[in-house]
């Protein structure tokens, strides 16, 4: 019996795709970039499906890669020539547990599915990233997802408590515990970023935390990206934790507003920044007031606040959606997502404007400045070779410009395939074999997501061939 013969026993033959016509919505992530074909697709429905999909392959020493919604920014869920294990018809909520704040989850359901879900309840799933509209659970956790509420929430390691996964080698085991913490070693934290790398995630246990009693969203709009990225460090400094704190500059203001996703941003703002403060109402008034006073000492021209639900969901559209909304502009977008230290912002983001301008590139910030997670992104024509040179040769400069400065390659992006050059200028070779050795715990045959997070000939991975940019 064939590989495509054996998976279609198990899902049935509709669930089994390999003509090229099929494959081709499989071709590439949110980063459009990369294009990789997978050998063929199988779309398990069930757990135990997806478990006896992983053990056929496993019998089999074949090579495979889990994908969700494909709404990644790395690279890291494309299958060059491998099997491809979608993960996307697994969306049931299994239980939502408003007394202990929990919900089991199957690895498809779709983030804002979750906090829908929960809301009935007064609770929320907080983790959000821009994607969180089709993103799922599953892939969050693959990917340790971040959003802009991550600054005072935390990203999905802090919101995940327990996962069933099956590993590579078709065994099946719980990390975590739902109720406490295990003894022994953080398992769960090393299988939450591991991107498809370590197994996949069957059944996953998340924390919900209950939605706040007030919540009040700042619009401030500044003369020059410098004066804002210096306010953000203001606004930190005045000991209170927004629960969102963003950064947005003209190129991408004007993406927006010239977009289906206009929010009404003043698009003769150098930059604007969004900030949101939650919680109990008393004393939420003094923290608009702090913060609008450190707007205006380092420049800003005005600050709107927002308390209607309507208008605080209209002035954060225009965030999440920016990334769709750059889409007008050009058929193609390279995104990054490098971190630094708060207080180089302003320092980093002159830096990233010259080498826009010295390779003739356009490039858009919009980003998660609380925490440094900067994310430059560049519209660009792939199918123009002289284009995508420079534009390749710039992102090179901006990661390199982060590293410089004592910051790091990826806040919540992943390295995937994207990534992996900057991986031996960032870590050590004992490093890389130390995470190279941590892989083989769960993988010791380099299945699963190969040639992905570690340079290829640091994990010997010599079978691996990494998919070509287009």
């Amino acid at each position: 019996m064939g590989m495509r013969d054996a998976l279609a026993a198990i899902v049935g033959p509709q669930w089994v795709k390999e003509r090229r016509q099929e494959l081709a919505v499989f071709d590439a992530d949110g980063l459009p970039g990369y294009r990789a074909t997978p050998s063929l697709a199988v779309l398990p429905g069930t757990k135990d499906e997806l478990i006896a999909v992983v053990g056929e392959l496993a019998r089999t020493a074949t090579p495979f890669v889990p994908r969700g919604a494909g709404t990644g920014l790395s690279g890291g869920a494309l299958a060059d020539n491998v099997v491809l294990v979608g993960l996307n018809r697994l969306t049931r909520i299994i239980e939502v547990d408003p007394v202990n704040r929990i919900a089991r989850v199957e690895p498809g359901v779709v983030n804002a599915k979750l906090s829908r879900a929960a809301a009935r309840y007064g609770l929320h799933y907080a983790p959000d990233p821009s994607s969180q509209t089709v993103c799922t659970i599953g892939g969050n956790v693959a990917e340790n997802a971040g959003g802009p509420h991550c600054l005072k929430y935390g990203v999905t390691l802090n919101h995940i408590v327990e996962c069933e996964v099956v590993l590579p080698d078709g065994s099946v085991t719980r990390l975590g515990s739902a109720f406490g913490e295990p003894d022994g070693y953080d398992l769960l934290g090393t299988f939450i970023g591991s991107e498809g790398c370590f197994g996949v995630a069957t059944e996953i246990t998340v924390r919900l935390v209950p939605l706040p009693d007030a919540v009040h969203t700042l619009l401030a709009d500044f003369p020059s990206v410098d004066a804002a990225a210096r306010a953000v460090s203001r606004i930190v400094a005045t000991g209170i934790v927004p629960a969102a704190l963003e950064m947005m500059d003209n190129a991408t203001i004007q993406a927006v507003e010239a977009s289906v996703y206009a929010a009404g941003y003043p698009t003769d703002a150098a930059a604007i920044l969004l900030c949101e403060v939650d919680g109990i109402p008393d004393g939420l008034d003094e923290d608009v007031a702090i913060i609008r006073d450190a707007c205006l000492e380092c420049g800003a021209r005005g600050v709107l606040v927002a308390t209607a639900p309507a208008d605080r969901m209209r002035l954060w559209q225009g965030r999440k959606k920016a990334f769709g909304a750059m889409g007008r502009i050009a058929p193609a977008l390279v995104v990054q997502d490098a971190v630094v230290p708060r207080t180089r912002l302003p320092e980093v983001l002159a830096r990233i404007n010259d080498i826009g301008t010295r390779h003739n590139v356009r490039v858009c910030n919009v980003f998660h400045a609380g925490d440094g997670n900067l994310h430059p992104n560049i519209p660009y024509n792939a199918a123009d070779a002289d284009e995508s040179a420079r534009v390749h040769a710039a992102m090179s400069a901006i990661m390199q410009t982060c590293i410089d400065v004592g910051g790091t390659i990826t806040g919540e992006h992943g390295v995937g395939l994207d990534k992996l050059p900057y991986m031996e200028t960032l870590f050590d070779a004992d490093s890389l074999d130390a995470m190279c050795r941590v892989r083989s715990v769960f993988d010791p045959d380099r299945r699963a997501n190969p040639g992905k997070v570690v340079p290829v000939h640091a994990c010997r991975e010599w079978h691996a061939t990494p998919a070509v940019r287009r």
